[in-house]
């Protein structure tokens, strides 16, 4: 399984990044919202979001990514 956290400028991240690595014994990948092409995410098998500041329209690709892949 291959999985994609993506990060929204959040310090919670790699919390999530720890606990999901130690669940389930696998390394995943960590991007920022704005530094990986969409076309890129549809390799991963999982994509979780991480919490973030801000409002929405500031996220990057992270309202794009729901729209495609939710």
């Amino acid at each position: 399984m291959i999985i994609l956290i993506f990060d929204n400028y959040d310090s919670f991240t790699y919390n999530l990044v720890h606990l999901v690595e130690k669940i389930l014994h696998i390394k995943v990948d960590v991007f920022r919202n704005d530094k990986i092409a969409i076309d890129e995410i549809k390799q991963y098998d999982k994509i979780i979001l991480s919490p973030g500041p801000g409002i929405p329209i500031e996220a990057g690709l992270l309202l794009p990514v729901i729209k495609e892949y939710a």
